[in-house]
C-alpha cells in the first residue's frame, strides 16, 4: 500500500514538524508514505476575492502537473462529509482497493482548494467543520490515517 499526501505551502512550526514526523514514522509499518510539498502563492495583506482565486488557481496548476492521471485522489475539503474515526478507517480500506492499493490525499493552501483541483478529485471528505491552520492539518491527517490502520487491524491504540 502506498499514499501520497500533496500539500500547498511548507511547515514552518517546529512543533509540528515533530509530529508530522512522529505519525510518519507509526505508519512505515502500514505503508509507504510520502509528502509532496507544493509552493502557496504570496498573498497581499487585505487581498481582494480576485487575487484569493488567482492564487488558489495558481496553487491547483501546481498539483495537478504532479498528479498522475490513474492517480486515486482525495481532496480534504470543509464543505464535505465527515467521518468519525471508524467510518474513516472504512473508507481508507475501501479507497485502497479502488485505487489499487494506492491513494493520495490533496490539501490546499490558506483558502483552500480551486475548482479545478476539486474537480480532479475522485472523492472528496471534511476532517472537521472546524478551521485547522492547513499546516495542522497535515499533522492531524496523519494521525487519522495511523489510527485507521490500528482499528483496521483490531490494535489497541489510545483513545
Amino acid at each position: 500500500m502506498k499514499i501520497k499526501i500533496y500539500a500547498i505551502g511548507k511547515i514552518k512550526e517546529n512543533y509540528l514538524k515533530v509530529g508530522i514526523n512522529e505519525y510518519l514514522e507509526r505508519i512505515k509499518p502500514y505503508s509507504n508514505i510520502e509528502i509532496i510539498e507544493v509552493s502557496d502563492e504570496p498573498i497581499v495583506d487585505n487581498p481582494k476575492e480576485s487575487d484569493i482565486k488567482l492564487a488558489i488557481n495558481n496553487e491547483g496548476k501546481k498539483v495537478l502537473k504532479l498528479i498522475k492521471e490513474n492517480e486515486y485522489l482525495i481532496g480534504l475539503d470543509l464543505n464535505k462529509k465527515e467521518l468519525n474515526s471508524v467510518e474513516f478507517a472504512d473508507f481508507l480500506i475501501k479507497k485502497f482497493v479502488i485505487g489499487g492499493s494506492n491513494i493520495s490525499f490533496v490539501i490546499g493552501g490558506s483558502y483552500g482548494l480551486s475548482e479545478e483541483l476539486k474537480n480532479r478529485c475522485n472523492d472528496s471528505i471534511s476532517l472537521s467543520k472546524m478551521t485547522f491552520l492547513h499546516q495542522m492539518t497535515r499533522l492531524i491527517l496523519l494521525e487519522q490515517i495511523y489510527r485507521a490502520f490500528k482499528i483496521n487491524r483490531n490494535e489497541t491504540y489510545h483513545k
